[in-house]
């Protein structure tokens, strides 16, 4: 049985996030936010080439990935991330809320968390969006 009374066979697998922000704080953060939704981290990045050298080996299910990490041409990075890992879901973290967003959904991102949006509302998001991670 696990803490919430379920038999483990049962139980889904964690959530495995892979987090890439420039800003130690925010990742922090998202670290705390993430094993608090009992996520597991398994990977973390402050730059886009670390990132990319650690991504592909870090079997994770969701990857966060701050916007301003993104080179200037974000398809063809996102592209490289999809190809890493194709069945991840890929979502961006975006600074200000404005046509970015659009952006980053038409650029391959599955979807995007505003930073300015309350602990409370990104833990929504990020439940949501690990509902639809497939079982491994």
């Amino acid at each position: 049985m696990d803490v919430a009374g379920e038999p483990l066979l049962y139980a889904k697998p964690m959530t495995r996030v892979f987090l890439a922000d420039a800003q130690r704080e925010e990742r922090s953060a998202l670290r705390l936010l993430l094993l608090d939704l009992k996520m597991e981290v398994v990977g973390e990045a402050a730059d886009w080439s670390t990132a990319l050298a650690q991504i592909p080996v870090s079997r994770t299910d969701m990857l966060l990935v701050d916007w301003d990490l993104l080179p200037s041409a974000p398809s063809p990075a996102l592209e490289v991330l999809r190809k890493a890992c194709p069945a991840a879901l890929v979502i961006v973290l975006i600074s200000h809320l404005d046509a970015r967003h659009q952006a980053a959904l038409s650029a391959g991102a599955d979807a995007f968390i505003s930073k300015g949006e309350t602990p409370e509302r990104v833990a929504e998001h990020l439940r949501t969006f690990a509902a639809g991670v497939p079982a491994s």
